[in-house]
């Protein structure tokens, strides 16, 4: 077989090894729409978010969470379950069989990528299932959105995944990966705009997270999903689409850096 069929194949097997795991299904997976549930229900008694002084107007506090939990399930996705996945593997001696084989680390590689994608459209596709049919939170329906929601997607996504394995690299063992893992990826989502609107946050604390890439995954996908009027909230008074595309590629080159430089078969004092 082709190192590409051999990806696809690897792929395969990956998303299916992935739905086998009831922890990595609820931390990665159901945890973006859970949390969608929790701050929709919790701070739906505060009002709409951006009403008029009368209590009319602005939007639901389901619709005004939706994007920040697109962008945390892109980071989960990507950044922890890649990170804590590889570490397991190279702890338990599953990468060091595999580096015995004559799998290349390509197909490797695009196992890993299919399965982060196919994995990480369905939770798309779930928190807008239920934003919709549950909190009645109305969608784009403006082709052009859609197209800036692909390739904000799809630049983070990919990002995510190669950060992901670049930092796979820093938990010693398989045990200590979540340990090490999931605080840097809670902080983030913290400083980014997911949990907390970001405007609230103090200005040191905006321009620390405006260092990293969730921060712009965020803002993307409020450009996409929330009213033109929110875009003053933002630092800049506007989008900044550009600005997301530069750095989200900034850290894509990054993260293949990290790659290229940390990833082995085994580890150097294994």
């Amino acid at each position: 077989m082709s190192a590409a069929a051999l990806g696809l194949e690897r792929a395969r097997y990956e998303t299916m090894l992935y739905f086998r795991q009831p922890d990595t299904i609820f931390f990665t997976f159901l945890f973006p729409v859970v949390m969608l549930g929790i701050f929709s229900v919790a701070f739906q008694g505060l009002g709409n978010v951006g009403a008029n002084p009368d209590g009319s107007g602005g939007i639901t506090r389901a619709a005004y969470y939706l994007p920040g939990m697109i962008a945390a399930g892109i980071l989960l996705s990507g950044v922890q379950n890649l990170a804590v996945d590889i570490a397991g593997e190279k702890s338990d001696g599953t990468l060091k069989r595999l580096g015995g084989t004559p799998l290349p680390v390509l197909s490797y590689f695009t196992g890993k990528m299919g399965q982060v994608l196919a994995t990480s459209v369905l939770q798309i596709a779930l928190l807008l299932v239920v934003a919709r049919l549950v909190f009645g939170v109305a969608l784009p329906t403006e082709p052009d959105l859609w197209l800036r929601f692909a390739w904000i997607y799809l630049l983070g996504i990919i990002t995510s995944a190669v950060l992901g394995i670049a930092l796979s690299s820093l938990p010693r063992t398989g045990r200590s990966a979540t340990a090490v893992i999931i605080p840097i990826v809670l902080i983030l989502q913290f400083i980014s705009g997911v949990y907390i609107p970001f405007d609230v946050l103090p200005t040191w604390l905006q321009n620390v997270a405006s260092i990293f890439p969730l921060k712009w995954i965020a803002q993307g996908m409020r450009s996409v999903f929330l009213p033109d009027s929110f875009a003053s909230a933002e630092p800049s008074g506007g989008w900044q689409l550009g600005w997301i595309a530069v750095v989200l590629s900034i850290w894509l080159v990054v993260g293949l850096i990290g790659c290229r430089l940390t990833f082995r078969w085994v580890r150097r004092n294994g």
